[in-house]
């Protein structure tokens, strides 16, 4: 065979190994998938690779708990989730930041000061003691359900080893290790890109369908309407005209009316449409629906619940004040910006009355 010939095949075959190598990602069979986060061998060049556990650690992974493998890649890169300083986060993508939970204080409502409200009510307290990330010490298994608290990882929401779900959540079916069933499907979303953007008004996660069907897994369905908390919001609901009408024309407290559909889009209240992009202005129409993510984030911030504002303070600016806490950013250029629960509905939405779930 010619040299020429040889070279051909060589070239043919280096394209097909670039290629298999891009079909598959690092969680789906890629390079170094398996030993990114699992041990081959308990040692390596004669060394324990894992001497802080004498037995080693569940399922050969390379951390105590799976969230500490996973912030291993995931917590200041690769979707940055768990950032260094809680007073400076890292920009935010769409699900929060884990770093709240640390926090001391994230009370800013008016008894912020001597109503102290700890770090661990920032959101899903996930276990990763690398980090300081321990169970949450309130609530013994997920408000509104019977999932363990415990038991709660980036694995318990996220498949490890990789499926065609947005952000690779499971779907129906047993998830960890057989320890508990889900009864309803992956939402369908598409995420904005982890690497090189932020969240903006035209730059966002697109919420499809089935957001708050998914949370209901853990949470159970109409977790705001069974006495299971204070506060009495259904999800998912969809729009109805007049909430439509709000949100559309909502420009911010000084310009209440005066917006308009085509822009009206916030990512810091989004909602569920079936036509949704990542780079939608448009407003909801009656076609779209309310969600659990269209008040709260699904990892933690620096108000309670993960809310996606703090829900007890009255104007925007006081969020940070009393608690020392990071103060979620203003999306509007308004320092006497009142809470976002406005761009839905009319009147005073200030309270406590989430502090404790």
């Amino acid at each position: 065979m010619k040299l020429s010939n040889y070279i051909v095949i060589i070239l043919i075959s280096g394209i097909f190994l670039i290629s298999a190598v891009n079909t598959f990602g690092f969680h789906e069979g890629g390079v170094a998938n398996c030993k990114g986060c699992h041990i081959i061998h308990d040692s390596e060049d004669g060394m324990d690779v894992t001497p802080e556990t004498a037995d080693g650690n569940l399922y050969l992974l390379k951390g105590e708990q799976p969230s500490d493998v996973c912030l291993a890649c995931h917590a200041t890169s690769n979707g940055a989730v768990f950032s260094l300083d809680p007073l400076n986060p890292d920009p935010e993508k769409g699900a929060g930041n884990f770093t709240f939970l640390l926090e001391d204080n994230i009370n800013d409502g008016p008894d912020g000061i001597t109503n102290i409200i700890p770090g661990f009510h920032a959101g899903h307290n996930i276990v990763a003691p690398s980090l300081g990330l321990l169970a949450d010490p309130n609530n013994t298994s997920a408000p509104g359900g019977t999932f363990v608290s415990s038991e709660l990882s980036c694995t318990s929401c996220h498949d490890p080893h990789g499926n065609t779900n947005f952000r690779m959540l499971y779907g129906v079916g047993q998830i960890q290790n057989n320890t508990y069933n889900f009864v309803y499907p992956a939402p369908d979303a598409i995420g904005i890109d982890f690497k090189n953007s932020s969240e903006t008004n035209s730059n966002h996660t697109a919420y499809l369908s089935g957001m708050s069907e998914w949370c209901a897994n853990c949470h159970g369905l109409d977790y705001h309407e069974n006495n299971l908390s204070d506060i009495d919001h259904h999800a998912p609901t969809s729009f109805k005209t007049g909430f439509v009408n709000r949100y559309n024309l909502y420009n911010g407290t000084n310009d209440e009316s005066g917006g308009t559909a085509a822009t009206a889009y916030l990512p810091e209240v989004p909602f569920e449409d079936p036509t949704n992009s990542i780079s939608r202005t448009q407003g909801p129409t009656t076609g779209s629906t309310i969600m659990c993510l269209s008040c709260h984030r699904a990892h933690a911030t620096s108000s309670p619940a993960a809310g996606r504002w703090d829900f007890n303070v009255e104007f925007l600016q006081q969020d940070g004040v009393n608690s020392n806490s990071y103060p979620i950013p203003n999306p509007y250029d308004n320092a006497q910006q009142e809470s976002l629960c406005k761009k839905c509905h009319m009147g005073n939405f200030m309270g406590t009355e989430i502090l404790n779930q």
